[in-house]
């Protein structure tokens, strides 16, 4: 999710353990622990660009580095002036939730969170939720605002911020829900037009969930379509050959991590001697053309073999304008 919600989910935590005791301190507190596990980006200069792909959401995002984290920041806090005389065990809830509040909300967008790190490096995305939604985010700093300065001092200040918490928690439960019926809408055109599939990806691309992707996966590509809450007329899909051919070749690590990033949703393009390849599990912007070229979607790592077995990998991005 971006950095403001992150910020204000850390605050909001951070207000309902111990804004009864150091008031708005405790939202400030909360709003930096809720952001820490981002530094992770802080990282990124010192690795290359393969590595990048695993630093990201890597182990600053684990339930590991939650519970780990928290036992320090909490130690940390213990000898600040704000919280000194706090029991330590609250201020490991206060540590704990922040950090894992962030990586949980990471989890429902579509990138993919490693939260099982260092046991395993599966990316946990529920794909219910855009990486930037205001329907979640604004009922949440609503209620935060309102505990923090207009019932700052009144016995409504926990239940204005509980409030915010809650509404939005729902509405991140209706998402799962709403992403279940996206998915029969999509089941039922590919099953109308006898398309089989191993597996669908489904995510949406719009704030307050109201435009969806599909992308059923078969042995020869992928087939893409979108949705809009309320339409009557049929999802229209296009297909996209994954072209695995184009890999061969290539540096085995290199390949074998951009499957492992896309999770098997991806394809695979050559353009003037350089290989694309478009990840649909973090990006999907919606099908680009140009002429008689044609993109799943905007973004791109492209691959440019080099002498003897090596590569340049770099990104790229379509313009917006030819956006279908």
């Amino acid at each position: 999710m971006d950095s403001i919600t992150q910020a204000v989910l850390g605050a909001a935590v951070g207000e309902a353990v111990l804004g009864k005791k150091i008031g708005n301190k405790a939202a400030v507190l909360g709003a930096i622990g809720g952001t820490i596990p981002d530094l992770d980006i802080v990282l990124l200069p010192f690795f290359n660009d393969l590595q990048r792909i695993s630093i990201h959401r890597g182990y600053s995002h684990s339930i590991l580095f939650s519970v780990l984290g928290a036992f320090l920041f909490a130690w940390i806090l213990s000898r600040v002036k704000w919280t000194k005389g706090i029991a330590y065990v609250r201020l490991w809830w206060l540590s704990f939730l922040a950090l894992f509040t962030h990586i949980m909300l990471d989890a429902f967008t579509t990138y993919g969170t490693q939260l099982f790190l260092p046991l395993s490096d599966y990316r946990v995305s529920f794909d219910s939720v855009t990486i930037v939604d205001p329907v979640y985010t604004l009922p949440l700093l609503a209620g935060l605002l309102l505990s923090l300065f207009v019932y700052k001092n009144s016995p409504k200040r926990a239940w204005t911020n509980y409030l915010g918490l809650g509404i939005s928690t729902l509405y991140l439960l209706f998402t799962l829900f709403h992403k279940q019926y996206i998915e029969k809408q999509f089941n039922a055109t590919l099953a109308n037009r006898g398309i089989v599939f191993d597996k669908m990806l489904t995510v949406p691309v719009s704030a307050a969930n109201l435009v969806w992707y599909g992308v059923a996966k078969d042995g020869e590509g992928l087939h893409i379509g979108k949705y809009a809450t309320g339409q009557n007329e049929p999802v229209q899909f296009e297909f996209f050959p994954t072209n695995d051919q184009l890999l061969e070749g290539l540096d085995p690590e290199l390949v074998d991590r951009m499957k492992w990033f896309s999770q098997g949703f991806y394809t695979v393009a050559e353009h003037e001697g350089k290989i694309r390849l478009y990840n649909m599990q973090c990006d999907m912007q919606g099908i680009r053309y140009f002429g008689d070229y044609k993109a799943p979607t905007a973004f791109y790592f492209e691959i440019t073999p080099l002498e003897n077995g090596a590569y340049q990998l770099s990104s790229g991005m379509h313009p917006r304008e030819v956006e279908k």
